[in-house]
């Protein structure tokens, strides 16, 4: 058993592509508030959305990368502040969502 506190929160944030390699490089350069780090491939279509590729234009939706971080509660306020500074953009969405239970199914070596 680990003295560490269990992550209870999933935060997922919702990046343009073009802001991608960014962020990312923001987030490993904080390894206290992000230990490690989830990346889907997603697009993004609403009102909100801004098309700025030809292609994102043709088809109606913006390709989009959702980062997914597990988390305690108390890193998300620090962490969202740090990234609202560093990306002041409405094109970066982010919520928080209570995590039910998270564990590995194997032993770290």
């Amino acid at each position: 058993m680990t003295d560490t506190p269990q992550p209870d929160c999933l935060l997922t944030l919702v990046v343009p592509s073009a802001l991608e390699e960014d962020l990312l490089d923001l987030l490993r350069s904080q390894p206290r508030l992000t230990p490690g780090f989830t990346l889907v491939p997603a697009q993004g279509m609403g009102a909100h959305i801004q098309l700025a590729a030809s292609m994102e234009q043709v088809q109606g939706r913006a390709r989009r990368v959702l980062v997914q971080l597990v988390l305690r509660q108390v890193q998300i306020e620090p962490l969202i502040a740090l990234l609202r500074q560093a990306f002041p953009t409405p094109q970066i969405a982010y919520w928080a969502t209570p995590l039910l239970a998270f564990g590995r199914l194997g032993e770290l070596a």
